[in-house]
């Protein structure tokens, strides 16, 4: 009988979150809640699977794990991308590739989240929280967005939704990428400007850029030198974006006013994370596409691969040159 792996289930839901009643007279389902350790420890659990379940990059899928896993056959991924998947490997073993569809309101879970962690950052919301838990009562004086310059690193499909929700505050917005042309900023109600001036002008810099061998260290301790000491800096796009240990320095020094964090370097953080223990940070454990929207609509289509693959017929394909793509 096939046997079925989703993996890093954080929270015990993807059997909840679509209807696995037709696999089950096929297939035996096994759920892991805990990150597995790439490639050792992933090895040993996944070598009796014929199928593997990914969310996003929570566990990477290399070459080193891919080829010690002789019974796979079928990877299913959330999203028409999985950077950290080597394809090419999948493909020389003859193991296919299926993706989940991006259909329903699922897009809008991340540019949700980026905004609340703007209001956060800026309102001390966090701060206050916890100081109404121990007795306090307004020890923070926060700041409004409206007639405040947000400054958007890329206007791709979360940028633009970001950029929409900032012109109902009431911000300027300006906007840099390297690819970025006047008129795509425009249509988004924004300036398009060079990369200095949208660190050096903003009061929001926020990050929306894909991860890649050109963004990666793309905002360093110089861009963070550029920035007003009131501004703040928002990522819920990839942690590497942003250098850690630059954004560290920044923060602990009051170089910049705060930050919102949703990604990292290394995920799951560690628990001794240095973030873990900035006043001035907003910290989110990469809540960007956590929602039960989106949720569904990716158990639903993982389901619908699998029960395609077993009856010959694999649906919604992805081939290695799709690795590079986007």
């Amino acid at each position: 009988m096939t046997r079925i792996a989703i993996l890093d289930d954080y929270q015990n839901v993807a059997r909840t979150m679509a209807d696995w009643s037709a696999l089950e007279r096929r297939a035996t389902i096994d759920s892991f809640s805990r990150n597995l350790k790439v490639p050792d420890e992933a090895a040993q659990a996944l070598a009796p699977y014929d199928v593997i379940c990914t969310m996003r990059e929570r566990m990477a899928v290399p070459r080193a794990l891919i080829e010690r896993l002789p019974n796979l056959k079928l990877v299913t991924v959330t999203g028409p991308q999985m950077r950290a998947l080597d394809l090419a490997a999948c493909a020389e073993r003859g193991i296919v590739v299926s993706h989940t569809t991006m259909r329903g309101g699922g897009g809008y879970a991340t540019p949700e989240l980026t905004w609340g962690l703007i209001l956060a950052t800026l309102r001390h919301i966090a701060h206050e929280d916890r100081g109404m838990r121990n007795g306090a009562w307004q020890t923070t004086i926060g700041t409004t967005v409206h007639g405040k310059t947000l400054g958007l690193v890329g206007l791709g499909r979360v940028g633009r939704v970001v950029a929409r929700i900032g012109q109902g505050f009431g911000a300027r917005l300006i906007a840099w990428s390297q690819n970025m042309t006047d008129a795509q900023a425009a249509e988004c109600g924004a300036t398009r400007v060079d990369k200095d001036t949208l660190f050096r002008d903003s009061d929001i810099v926020s990050l929306h850029v894909i991860l890649s061998e050109r963004t990666r260290g793309l905002v360093g301790a110089r861009e963070l030198g550029l920035m007003k000491k009131s501004a703040i800096l928002i990522n819920t796009s990839r942690g590497p974006i942003a250098d850690e240990r630059a954004l560290l320095a920044a923060l602990q020094s009051g170089r910049i006013a705060g930050a919102g964090i949703d990604v990292y370097d290394d995920e799951p953080a560690p628990p001794d994370h240095p973030f873990r223990r900035l006043a001035n940070a907003v910290i989110t454990p990469h809540l960007g596409y956590v929602s039960e929207e989106t949720y569904r609509v990716w158990f639903e289509d993982t389901v619908e691969a699998i029960a395609a693959f077993l009856d010959g017929k694999p649906i919604r394909v992805l081939k290695p040159e799709a690795a590079h793509s986007g």
